[in-house]
């Protein structure tokens, strides 16, 4: 399965200069705890860091920093693994779990952000799979219980 069809695709997007107010505000506006952070390029968004509502706490709260004086560029995360949406899921897992990371902007080919993928959507992929591979099992008894009553 690839990445591109279990990503979330209303991506929550802000620019470099968005105050870190601003971003917080827009987190709970829209329910998320993930700001993709953007520049366009041709008028598309183009992934270049990301900032979670824990950076906003850690960074910005917790040392007493004014939150509508900072800018997201200068807490955001800019280290960014990025997944094509053609990836296969369990390759994006692999580099998931070797980075420590628990979302990343999802990109097509040409690196446009087409999405974000958390561990929770990988969780209810998993769960689906595994969920099919439960029916295998009733389906089977069912096939043998027709084709032995003949």
């Amino acid at each position: 399965m690839q990445v591109g069809h279990i990503c979330t695709t209303n991506t929550v997007i802000c620019h470099p200069e968005t105050t870190v107010f601003e971003a917080a505000r827009m987190m709970r506006e829209n329910h998320v705890g993930t700001l993709v952070v953007v520049d366009e390029s041709n008028g598309l968004p183009v992934p270049q860091g990301i900032v979670t509502d824990r950076d906003i706490v850690v960074v910005v709260i917790a040392q007493g920093l004014d939150p509508k004086s900072i800018k997201i560029v200068d807490i955001m995360k800019s280290e960014l693994m990025t997944a094509v949406s053609t990836e296969d899921v369990f390759e994006t897992v692999e580099r998931m779990r070797y980075k420590g990371v628990r979302r990343i902007p999802v990109v097509d080919k040409h690196g446009t952000l087409v999405g974000i993928v958390s561990v929770d959507d990988i969780w209810k992929f998993l769960a689906r799979e595994a969920s099919e591979l439960a029916d295998v099992t009733t389906r089977q008894q069912a096939r043998e219980k027709t084709t032995r009553s003949r």
